[in-house]
């Protein structure tokens, strides 16, 4: 076989014949990379572009602690123990809409985006641990000329909740805590559970938006997806847009305190405290609400059959009258 022959029928060297194999993985990971960027591309909004829609009066702004919040406070001033309304993960004091329309009448309702959230400024120092954010709570409350509260909180902001109660049990008079157990490990998809140890770069997590992604993780926590309307998908993506709330929520998640601690602390609990869950709730299982309250003394536990993790969102007038006898003190 002459020379030419023989170099046309030979195969490349192993090793040539990998490094091509992994040079085209690279490029086709890069193209994909850059696909999906280009399709999740969602550059950041200043927060004056959102004021106009999500911030007109009633909402304020208010200066606590060096940093921008947004705030609603309605209904009678001489109420002697406001409601405090905490909404969870990602969310905003729009969540509270139908229940703050219905106790407004009689109840004075303060509700608010935690800061990283909704229209507030992201927290000083980034630091979102319960503790810290309670201790926010607690400012802002004296800020008001408020002494004592009925404190609401849902999914994590129930977690703060619950650390006001601790830090200041004179001035919560009680907790509705919704939904607010830790999340289960084993109920979160792989690609949640390992993200926030990730060392993502902060132009990564500021840049892009996986909006199928959102919406179908927000479908999930709805026992009947039909019930999620376009205009509640709309606000979290709009507001996750927010300067600075993708690296906020990111943040949020890292500083999530474990399951074991969160339980000790809710067994330090010495006041009228109701569980407010869904029957179908898949990301905090209703066994969860029972073994929390096993470990709360003297709580109680309503459970809403057919209603996911966002009662106060996909059943508002149900969960709210589940929940008003609780609120009023009977």
């Amino acid at each position: 076989m002459s020379a030419s022959a023989w170099r046309r029928t030979s195969s490349p060297p192993p090793e040539r014949s990998l490094r091509a194999r992994l040079l085209r993985l690279v490029g086709l990971t890069l193209m994909a990379g850059a696909a999906a960027a280009a399709w999740w591309r969602a550059p950041e909004w200043p927060v004056q572009t959102l004021v106009e829609r999500w911030g007109m009066p009633p909402s304020t702004f208010v200066e606590l602690q060096g940093a921008a919040v947004h705030l609603r406070d309605e209904g009678p001033l001489q109420d002697s123990a406001p409601l405090l309304l905490l909404h969870g993960v990602g969310g905003s004091l729009h969540d509270w809409e139908p229940w703050a329309q219905a106790l407004k009448a009689s109840h004075r309702v303060i509700r608010l985006d935690l800061p990283g959230n909704g229209l507030s400024d992201a927290a000083p120092g980034d630091d979102y641990r319960s503790e810290t954010e309670a201790r926010r709570m607690l400012a802002l409350l004296d800020q008001l000329g408020v002494a004592r509260v009925r404190v609401v909180g849902h999914g994590r902001g129930g977690e703060v909740a619950v650390q006001m109660a601790l830090l200041a049990p004179r001035r919560v008079q009680r907790l509705l805590l919704v939904a607010a157990a830790p999340l289960a490990a084993e109920v979160l998809p792989p690609v949640l559970r390992l993200a926030p140890s990730l060392p993502w770069p902060q132009w990564v997590v500021s840049s892009m938006l996986p909006g199928p992604l959102v919406t179908g993780a927000l479908q999930s926590l709805y026992a009947d997806p039909s019930r999620l309307t376009p205009e509640q998908v709309e606000r979290r993506l709009v507001l996750l847009r927010r300067e600075g709330n993708r690296w906020a929520l990111l943040q949020q998640w890292r500083q999530d305190q474990s399951t074991a601690d969160a339980d000790a602390t809710f067994a330090r609990l010495r006041l009228p405290v109701l569980l407010l869950w869904g029957e179908a709730d898949a990301l905090a299982p209703p066994a969860q609400a029972r073994a929390l309250q096993q470990k709360i003394p003297g709580s109680r536990l309503q459970l809403l059959d057919g209603v996911g993790h966002l009662p106060q969102e996909e059943a508002p007038a149900r969960s709210l009258a589940a929940a008003q006898g609780f609120i009023e003190g009977r």
